[in-house]
């Protein structure tokens, strides 16, 4: 068999592999189970193996590629156009080869360990956080149902509590006192694991190059430099310009034009949801110092004033990327007085 490209539909026990050769004809479907893979793909001359963007997938593109093969990646929406009849692992497998020969495909760059390591620990501490936040609105709840009102505020939170726990006078019962007490056992443990998890990212930044210069950028600190690095950091060459990182991140303008009418409608939110949030957080940041000032001299502050907070905060996150492409595409220190390129500049280049 000549095979030179092969689909791969992943799972946790069960693989629908689909191979066709130069001309894009079928001539190999095979299911395997997950202890087959390896002596398959190892006896098997060297080709392209294509997988969806989903769970496990980076561990299976390092390791095919450890055997000699190329392994590319396509997001999910990517490859469901190309299902043709019901959809099955058969289906899904046969897709991916239609997809991959698409000459303008575009593909997910393989994740190292250490870059999905840093990832998992921005997820542990988002997910440590939402609990946390759940928690302390519970335990808020609660007391409120006894006429007992706490300030807002995670550090108030913990003080008051403290204080209603220990006065015998509020008339709370013992059993919700109790309660209370374990409540915020819970809420100071999962305070702990944060701030656990944020010493961490502070080290990790702290040691690499690309975070010590991304951090010189306002709105961005130790959490959004690390992301930032484990997401793009070594994959930034796939990005043409700046303006396609920020597509990338879901912070450009919708388009739904039509007969040469252009319609530009929200942000499309398309891309990693979550480095979206923490430049759009930073950019809250940097628009609150601005407006502290007493002169409201920047573009910043004057499209605060002329549309809202909201909308010049996705303008500053927008810019942020922009910058962050030109650090790491080009291997610069960010300077706040860099000289701004015009329309007339370009063109006259």
């Amino acid at each position: 068999m000549d095979i030179t490209m092969i689909g791969v539909d992943l799972a946790k026990r069960v693989f629908a592999v689909h191979g066709v050769d130069a001309r894009g004809n079928p001539v190999l479907r095979k299911t395997l189970r997950r202890e087959q893979m390896v002596p398959f793909f190892t006896r098997l001359r060297p080709c392209l193996v294509v997988m969806e963007a989903c769970g496990s997938a980076h561990y299976w593109a390092r390791k095919l590629e450890s055997f000699g093969h190329t392994a590319k990646l396509i997001a999910p929406q990517f490859v469901k156009p190309y299902v043709k009849g019901n959809k099955h692992d058969a289906a899904d497998a046969a897709a991916l080869c239609e997809a991959a020969s698409r000459p303008s495909m575009r593909f997910v760059a393989v994740k190292t360990p250490q870059a999905q390591a840093v990832l998992a620990l921005h997820c542990v501490r988002d997910g440590f956080v939402k609990t946390r936040t759940a928690q302390a609105n519970q335990l808020r709840g609660l007391l409120a149902e006894f006429g007992l009102i706490v300030p807002q505020g995670l550090a108030k939170l913990m003080q008051e509590v403290k204080g209603i726990i220990a006065d015998e006078r509020n008339e709370l019962p013992t059993l919700m006192r109790d309660l209370a007490q374990r409540l915020l056992s819970h809420l100071l443990e999962l305070d702990r694991q944060v701030q656990e998890i944020d010493n961490q990212v502070r080290t990790l930044s702290r040691q690499s190059s690309i975070c010590r210069r991304l951090e010189k950028v306002p709105g961005i600190g130790p959490i959004t430099a690390t992301a930032l690095e484990a997401t793009i950091g070594d994959n930034i060459t796939t990005f043409k310009n700046g303006r396609q990182l920020a597509a990338f991140l879901g912070l450009v303008p919708k388009q739904h034009s039509s007969g040469g009418k252009e319609r530009l409608q929200g942000i499309s939110k398309r891309g990693d949801g979550y480095l979206r949030r923490l430049l759009v957080h930073g950019a809250r940041a940097v628009l609150y110092h601005t407006m502290r000032r007493t002169e409201h001299s920047s573009w910043l502050a004057r499209l605060a004033v002329r549309r809202n907070a909201n909308v010049a905060c996705v303008a500053q996150a927008n810019k942020t990327a922009r910058i962050v492409w030109a650090i790491l595409a080009h291997g610069r220190e960010f300077r706040s007085d860099f000289p701004a390129v015009t329309g007339s500049q370009i063109r006259a280049a």
